[in-house]
């Protein structure tokens, strides 16, 4: 078995994976861990899977930048997909990056989102009728995909008959951010982000004319700014709004998706979190421990640091495998089980440090609504047939999941 998890480690390149990893990934994190922990990939790139390793690079911004710019210009070239990642949120570093996360935190204060939850649960009961009325149907299709796309359409007041492109866009502009991309992927993510521009310069103009009401309208809020003037520019509001949809959709899908998934495959946790409704908090803290939505992060070395003895000068690409920690059992005991009561559970689904998921408390409402009510109403759906798998390794969810409402 050793020498097995050695060759796993030995011959892992992120740009050669094959469907067994992509179906169960553990079992390679587990022996990168274990044999090559800060792993020196072909493409020159190091992977991190050790606990303590991400928390050093998220919290040194200093030495692990997330400015994209030098990263990406050669994958994307001068196009939208470069301008747009380039100018998230996500992918730059202090002072922009604290500039523009205060103004979208200032639009989701605790008192916004607490406002959202009697809509969120409406929302949520809707999709349930619709489901009880079906003896079989479509997990993501039919309740996890659609949880997101409307709060975040809500979010930005998005008429609910312009919300259908939505998704679509943002699959294949998340989709660009895969470790190696084909042509016609490339393709599908410029032409989504020059759609979603499109449409979000109609929606701006007439939210202009039209104000919101900033305290529940985030596009209002953005537009408007902060009262010592502080606001985004034109460019960084287009595409601030496309990374709210994309940083709370798939991500969001994915929570809803896997945990309910998950339940089905611990059939004693699931039982129990039926009986003791009040774990839901605990028990979503699990599922994104255990099934993170998000599984890859990446930082560039801005200056010369030193990790597992290796030292990365600056220039050094390196990707931080959040799944891998999130198992790591100099962190987390048992960290192979799954435990909807687990406690301490300090997982980096949301990252920490700066870049700390800035919709991570509504990412957890959602998921903690979406979840509690769907096993109230439906304590014994089951699998209907294979779920099959998104195919990405960045982002890791599914595409479809059949079930049915069991007697």
């Amino acid at each position: 078995m050793n020498g097995h998890a050695r060759e796993l480690a030995d011959g892992f390149d992120l740009e050669k994976l094959t469907p067994d990893f992509y179906a169960n990934p553990y079992p390679t994190y587990r022996a990168l861990r274990e044999h090559a922990p800060v792993k020196r990939l072909p493409n020159g790139c190091y992977f991190l899977t050790r606990y303590d390793d991400l928390i050093a690079a998220y919290k040194n911004t200093k030495t692990f930048s997330s400015d994209k710019k030098k990263e990406f210009l050669p994958k994307y070239g001068n196009s939208l997909l470069y301008e747009h990642h380039t100018t998230s949120l996500v992918f730059n570093d202090p002072p922009a990056h604290t500039r523009v996360r205060r103004l979208i935190m200032g639009a989701l204060s605790p008192r916004a989102i607490a406002g959202m939850e009697p809509d969120l649960i409406a929302l949520v009961d809707s999709l349930l009728d619709r489901i009880a009325a079906k003896d079989r149907f479509e997990l993501i299709g039919d309740f996890a995909s659609a949880i997101p796309v409307e709060v975040i359409g809500n979010l930005l007041d998005v008429p609910h008959d312009e919300r259908e492109p939505l998704r679509d866009w943002s699959l294949a502009i998340l989709g660009a951010l895969e470790p190696v991309i084909a042509k016609d992927a490339f393709d599908r993510g410029n032409d989504a982000v020059k759609d979603f521009l499109a449409y979000l310069e109609t929606l701006v103009e007439r939210r202009r004319a039209k104000p919101g009401n900033p305290e529940r309208d985030v596009l209002t809020r953005l537009i408007q700014g902060e009262d010592n003037g502080e606001r985004l520019t034109a460019k960084e509001l287009l595409h601030n709004c496309i990374f709210l949809l994309n940083a709370g959709h798939e991500t969001t899908t994915n929570l809803i998706g896997n945990g309910l998934v998950t339940l089905t495959q611990h059939p004693e946790e699931k039982q129990r979190l039926i009986g003791q409704p009040e774990l839901i908090k605990t028990a979503v803290e699990e599922m994104l421990r255990y099934e993170s939505s998000n599984q890859l992060g990446n930082r560039m070395i801005v200056e010369e640091t030193e990790l597992g003895g290796i030292t990365m000068p600056p220039g050094t690409l390196v990707t931080l495998c959040i799944g891998a920690a999130n198992r790591d059992p100099a962190q987390f005991p048992n960290p192979e089980g799954f435990d909807v009561a687990r406690t301490p559970n300090r997982h980096l689904a949301f990252g920490t440090g700066a870049h700390q998921c800035a919709g991570m408390a509504l990412a957890r409402l959602e998921g903690a609504i979406a979840i509690s009510r769907f096993l109230a109403r439906f304590p014994n759906y089951a699998l209907d047939g294979a779920p099959v798998r998104g195919g990405r390794v960045r982002f890791r969810g599914f595409l479809s999941v059949p079930c049915s409402i069991s007697a």
